[in-house]
């Protein structure tokens, strides 16, 4: 069993930059894909970044690359989500998932969810 607990949300203006933490509970945080979904209102949820835990090439959604950055610190248990030139339409709920499996299936653990609000 894993619990993620997300932080670092927040009001933010167009332009500007805001890093989210997910810190894991529970055994072998290595050995577990994480990724950072997102959802608007009306909207569905969407995978953002993700990474394994054993390193290799993340996955970014075509609407953050060259924006967003995931990382981990295993030693921590934390995965990180740095975003930076953030528009109004990363307006969302993000959430942290773990999973088992590849970077775009498979996510059976999630967090709480953190509000992030990108307005002037």
């Amino acid at each position: 069993q894993v619990q993620l607990v997300e932080s670092g949300g927040g009001l933010v203006q167009p332009g500007g930059s805001l890093r989210l933490s997910c810190v894991a509970s529970g055994p072998a945080f290595n050995t577990y894909t994480m990724g950072w979904f997102r959802q608007a209102p009306g909207k569905e949820r969407e995978l953002v970044a993700a990474n394994h835990g054993w390193g290799g090439s993340p996955y970014y959604g075509d609407y953050v690359k060259g924006r967003f950055l995931i990382s981990r610190d295993n030693a921590r248990n934390t995965v990180y989500l740095q975003m930076t030139s953030l528009k109004p339409e990363d307006t969302a709920v993000y959430y942290c998932a773990a999973s088992r499996g590849g970077l775009k299936i498979g996510y059976e653990y999630w967090g709480q969810g953190t509000q992030v609000t990108v307005a002037s």
